[in-house]
């Protein structure tokens, strides 16, 4: 995850650009040093996601500042993502959790696509506001983000979410404000529910024994969704927390670490 700031001659001023090709998404706010008036003038920021599999190397970044007084101040530069390397976790699984027979295989696969057309829409406006909490309680940071997972002998597509253990039944709690934007329960991450923050952040909670949410509910930090469980495909009761930022899956760490009000 990137955050990108620019301190502006107008609060009014309107910016636009690119990271990777990708649209950057800008809004106004305070320093979270100076939250009152910052000396260095009206700041705005946006936050962009870098995929798991984003291939280590320079991105190019292109920004775009409009002020209604003359012409637009362009910025560019380039942005260096390093490369980070990741475990193999090795997991056994019931053979029909894995080998799908081609109905099963049908409804992953719609299931799939429906969680991509929802991390696609676009909400205009910044849901959120101060720092992401975790989704539940006790001080174990979350593990496996972008482990390399070998199911019954077999290579599959890497962990992309944090695993948070819990026994069945522990609350979970929205991590920040946001609409509930899914309510489901697929074959893969069991029942869940996804929240959209706003500009292209979602928030993933998969597993859950129970929701206690309904799609277009607004919620706040903190508000309770559901309880942990061990629903989907699941060795056990947890919960998988995961976060997108548009189509970039992000590793979680980086969003609970993101302090902008």
């Amino acid at each position: 995850m990137v955050v990108i700031e620019v301190n502006t001659t107008s609060p009014h001023a309107r910016l636009t650009g690119t990271l990777g090709g990708i649209p950057l998404a800008f809004f106004p706010h305070a320093s979270a040093t100076n939250p009152v008036r910052d000396p260095l003038g009206p700041r705005q920021a946006a936050v962009i996601g870098l995929d798991v599999d984003l291939t280590a190397g320079l991105q190019d970044w292109h920004i775009e500042i409009r002020d209604g007084h003359g012409p637009p101040h362009r910025l560019a530069g380039q942005l260096t993502v390093a490369a980070r390397s990741f475990n193999v976790q090795r997991l056994t699984l019931p053979s029909g959790m894995v080998d799908l027979d081609p109905d099963t295989e049908r409804r992953a696969s719609a299931e799939a696509e429906r969680l991509r057309a929802t991390y696609r829409t676009l909400t205009p406006e910044r849901l959120w506001r101060g720092r992401f909490v975790k989704p539940v309680s006790g001080d174990e940071p979350g593990t496996g983000f972008g482990a390399r997972r070998i199911i019954n002998g077999q290579p599959r597509a890497p962990h992309t979410g944090v695993d948070y253990a819990a026994p069945t039944g522990a609350p979970v709690v929205a991590s920040n404000a946001g609409r509930i934007v899914l309510v489901a329960e697929f074959f893969f991450p069991g029942r869940l529910a996804v929240i959209d923050h706003g500009l292209g952040l979602h928030t993933l909670y998969f597993h859950l024994d129970s929701v206690s949410v309904a799609e277009g509910q607004v919620v706040e930090r903190g508000q309770a969704i559901g309880t942990v469980g061990a629903t989907g495909r699941a060795t056990g009761p947890h919960l998988h927390f995961g976060v997108q930022v548009g189509a970039a899956r992000v590793d979680p760490a980086a969003l609970l670490a993101l302090d902008l009000d």
